[in-house]
């Protein structure tokens, strides 16, 4: 049995490259013997319809006649001029599945196989389409349009390309039989076409396309009429349009997504770019080289035009490398994309079709439901606090004069504000307003937007106002003044934050000279989101650090740093960052955030340039491509997501140490106060050489679970974020609701990052 068995087997791979059939003409006597050779064997399948197909042909040259079957039987005996049936025409054996079919000889066969194409097609068309000649690189989508092209006879002769072997994996939308597992594609596809059609000639490439066979494949037997191009390769998708151009070889690509169908008429247009232009500002001679989707991603999003793939195809993008392998495609699109292509390709041929140019054929928004319109998920500003309201609450503060107190002139007033404003602030938002005025400096709530999920109770802002009060009296110091704060004088309801008066001697209720030190660096500190290879920083470093933050009365600041507390507060740090993105009130808040272009930047001089973000290309493309909501929530419908979470991992796994600064209490005074230990302990780092990251999001999703409840969060992402919390508390042996104010990073670099931009202190000074 088992030698039955392997014998078996080698025959079978004898024939795994076999794609063309052996056609037999029993006139000739060497086809006369094969034939009587193969039907020997005994176990061949023979299909003999010759009878139906001469009916057929006679039918359609009788196209007015109604013919009986005494009129068939006639008509037949006289187109054979006495052959006999079985000696008429030809008979195709197919050795890979030993079939053998009689079949009418090719004349009388396309004629028959193509008389329901006519008036779609007319006879001379055919004719016409016959003389042409169609490479197809690439048999996943390739194989529809080849399959296609054949039934139609869109062409005489195909040249089919490529290097894979069938898996099952390919079995979601290429159409054949199981049997053919682990055969090349492209000899599937050969086989396939010539069961259909065994006349149309057929060339195969099983090599697939490279730089040492393309030029035949373009020429060799004559040139090709149409290069279509189905292929994953960005360097032969390159190559293969660069030899076209030099050729003049009109280009056709189909997508399968959205039905997107790419037309170059380099026949028409030898000049035109290829791609389209898409990929004109990048170096095409480094593609052949680029060996990591890092690499490739530059060429690939434009290729593929990352602004108009289908939203599904942005969020399966989102989840390659996570939940899935590859880039997903359905038999559906692959159909559509195998019959539009056809279509473009016998148009182009017959000369009634000369645009080019990338065309949508969209199902899902051709054929669809009605909805009605939605509102825009995008983020809604305000116009912020009114001179109206900073006066009235001026006057309603009633501040007065003080033994001792000077009145503080413009240009001290501005240059204490132009310090004050380099503080952080939660995505860099800024949001203040300073009014002086006899002297006497005021700080309002600006609150140009109100964020839906992060900033809860506005404490992440109160964070801000408190670092800018600090670098406040640290500049007020070195001018040589003392500054008494009066600090939420109308309670924390108020948009008034601050008064600030000032002395020139001591006074009672002053601030202390604890930290002056930090002034030299104020105009240096600077987030720094940079990803460099973690090093251990020395513990008296750390501990300068500690040490300002703590001069804060209730203030306090750990570090964690060895290798499993790194990990696990990564893995809560990442989670809590993609929990943010994928929760709808989070994700207007990201898009609020985060700056796009440089134009956007100058215009705002607020929220996070992207460019300060130390994005790979995909990362890069991961973040634009997040700004779509119908994309997150395919992700949340998925349960995915986890891409989102590797930029923020890596953050914290690069770094030196993770700390958390907390005040004994929640609420706005206590997160006034631990601003300003932030900036204590920012500037402490700065004045190290140490560079320094708020990763705070978790926090800030934390509090407001901790304070508004699981019903902030759809179901699962609470009870996601109630693990994370537990996971946090243990890791800082948090056993109350403290303050949590800050998580941030530190690490060792010497590269400076991009500064992020502030509004102009003329902007957010004024004087009465």
């Amino acid at each position: 049995m088992l030698d039955k068995f392997n014998s078996l087997r080698e025959r079978a791979l004898e024939l795994k490259d076999v794609s063309a059939p052996e056609l037999l003409r029993l006139d000739k006597p060497g086809d006369e013997h094969r034939f009587d050779e193969i039907i020997s064997v005994g176990d061949v399948f023979v299909s003999e319809e010759i009878t139906d197909q001469l009916k057929e042909l006679l039918k359609s040259r009788n196209a007015t006649v109604t013919l009986s079957a005494n009129d068939y039987d006639r008509l037949i005996e006289q187109h054979l001029g006495g052959m006999s049936k079985e000696r008429y025409g030809v008979w195709a054996y197919y050795p890979w599945s030993k079939r053998l079919v009689h079949i009418l000889d090719e004349e009388e066969f396309i004629e028959v196989r193509t008389s329901r194409n006519q008036y779609k097609i007319t006879n001379t068309e055919r004719e016409t389409l016959a003389q042409k000649k169609i490479g197809v690189i690439g048999l996943s989508v390739g194989q529809s349009v080849s399959v296609t092209l054949a039934m139609e006879r869109g062409c005489g002769e195909l040249r089919l390309a490529d290097f894979d072997m069938l898996e099952l994996t390919n079995y979601n939308r290429i159409r054949t039989g199981l049997h053919n597992l682990g055969v090349k594609k492209v000899v599937a596809v050969a086989r396939e076409i010539a069961e259909i059609d065994p006349y149309l000639r057929v060339i195969c490439y099983p090599d697939g396309i490279t730089e040492e066979n393309i030029d035949k494949f373009i020429s060799e037997g004559g040139k090709l009429d149409i290069l279509i191009d189905e292929c994953d390769g960005l360097d032969i998708k390159v190559l293969c349009r660069q030899k076209a151009k030099a050729a003049q070889i009109p280009v056709v690509m189909e997508a399968s997504d959205r039905g997107t169908v790419d037309v170059e008429r380099f026949d028409l247009q030898p000049d035109r770019p290829i791609l389209h232009g898409s990929i004109d500002h990048l170096d095409v001679s480094r593609i052949k080289h680029l060996k990591t989707n890092e690499e490739k991603v530059p060429y690939l999003l434009p290729i593929a035009g990352a602004e108009t793939i289908s939203t599904r195809a942005k969020a399966s993008m989102l989840e390659i490398g996570q939940s899935i392998t590859t880039w997903p495609q359905l038999a559906s699109a692959v159909a559509l994309g195998g019959g539009i292509t056809a279509d473009v390709c016998r148009r182009i041929l017959l000369d009634q079709y000369h645009e080019s140019g990338r065309y949508f054929i969209d199902i899902e928004e051709l054929i669809a439901d009605k909805k009605p319109a939605e509102k825009p998920h995008v983020p809604e500003f305000m116009a912020g606090i009114s001179d109206d309201e900073i006066a009235a609450l001026i006057k309603q503060a009633a501040v007065s004069s003080m033994p001792g107190q000077v009145k503080l002139s413009n240009e001290d007033a501005t240059s204490l504000v132009a310090a004050a404003i380099t503080a952080p602030t939660g995505g860099n938002s800024q949001p203040w307003k300073w009014k002086c005025v006899d002297g006497v400096m005021y700080l309002f709530e600006n609150r140009e937007y109100d964020t839906h999920l992060v900033d809860f109770n506005s404490t992440g802002s109160y964070i801000g106002f408190g670092a800018a009060t600090e670098n406040l009296v640290l500049q007020a110091h070195k001018q040589g003044l003392e500054v008494k704060i009066d600090k939420l004088p109308l309670g924390d309801e108020s948009y008034l934050i601050a008064v600030f008066r000032f002395f020139k001697n001591a006074h009672d209720g002053v601030e202390a000279h604890s930290v002056d030190d930090l002034s030299e660096v104020i105009f240096q500190r600077k987030a720094n989101r940079l990803l460099r290879p973690r090093q251990p920083i020395e513990g008296a470093r750390l501990q300068k650090i500690v040490d300002a933050a703590r001069t804060v009365p209730g203030a306090n600041l750990q570090f964690l740093t060895s290798d499993n507390d790194l990990e696990d507060i990564s893995d809560i740090i990442a989670k809590a960052d993609r929990i943010r993105i994928m929760h709808e009130g989070g994700h207007i808040d990201f898009l609020a955030e985060i700056i796009w272009t440089e134009e956007e930047n100058q215009k705002f001089r607020k929220g996070i340039d992207i460019e300060t973000l130390d994005l790979t290309p995909s990362e890069r493309a991961g973040f634009s491509i997040a700004r779509n909501w119908d994309v997150i929530n395919y992700l949340n419908k998925w349960g995915g997501g986890a891409g989102l979470e590797r930029m923020s991992r890596k953050s914290a796994m690069t770094a030196s140490a993770i700390g958390f600064i907390t005040m004994p209490e929640f609420g706005r005074s206590n997160f006034f106060d631990g601003g300003r230990a932030v900036e204590r302990a920012w500037l402490a780092a700065t004045k190290e050489n140490i560079a320094f990251q708020p990763l705070s999001i978790s926090t800030f999703l934390f509090n407001r679970l901790n304070y508004e409840g699981t019903q902030a969060f759809p179901k699962k992402m609470a009870e996601e974020l109630a693990e994370l919390r537990k996971k946090f508390q243990r890791l800082f042996s948090i056993d109350k609701k403290p303050g949590e104010i800050l998580l941030f990073r530190v690490f060792l670099t010497d590269e400076q990052p991009k500064l992020s931009l502030r509004v102009p202190v003329e902007k957010v000074l004024s004087f009465g």
